[in-house]
């Protein structure tokens, strides 16, 4: 079970592959807020509707100042068929390997329909401008919780 990151912590560094195959880092943000937020699988019903809520916002939300990049399991070729399909442009990370969800604390044991499974966690951390862990939300909703975010960031 990974640890739950704290507001305060320094946001583990990462680099991952986005949907076209480049590589985006967290320290490219360097200077700007960034909401990184884990999701367990491109092209599944609660996933697209947060992605597509991410999407329908991002104008605001860089309005305000925050970068958003959404990481799941899926590889590559996964994700760019998710960001064609829905017409997403927020930026997708996929990490198979799950290092970095593990390093968020956004993978381990949850509740699926009643059952204990080990898989990823639905989580969302706001990172300040240096790097910190500025908000850390683990078990989120996929419905309604962009605008629960930018409700409680006061955008």
């Amino acid at each position: 079970m990974s640890e739950r990151l704290q507001p305060g912590d320094v946001a583990p560094a990462f680099t991952l592959p986005d949907a076209d195959g480049n590589e985006v880092s967290l320290s490219d943000h360097k200077g700007r807020k960034v909401i990184v937020y884990f999701y367990p699988a491109a092209l599944t019903p609660g996933c697209t509707k947060q992605a597509c809520d991410f999407t329908d916002n991002l104008d605001l939300l860089a309005g305000a100042g925050y970068d958003v990049i959404g990481v799941s399991p899926d590889k590559p070729e996964k994700l760019a068929k998710f960001r064609e399909k829905e017409s997403l442009k927020v930026t997708l990370v996929g990490n198979p390997d799950k290092a970095v969800l593990e390093a968020y604390g956004a993978f381990g044991e949850k509740k699926l329909y009643g059952k204990v499974v080990t898989g990823v966690i639905r989580s969302t951390i706001v990172v300040d401008e240096e790097g910190k862990v500025e908000r850390a939300l683990y078990n989120v909703k996929a419905t309604g919780h962009v605008a629960k975010i930018i409700k409680d960031l006061g955008i």
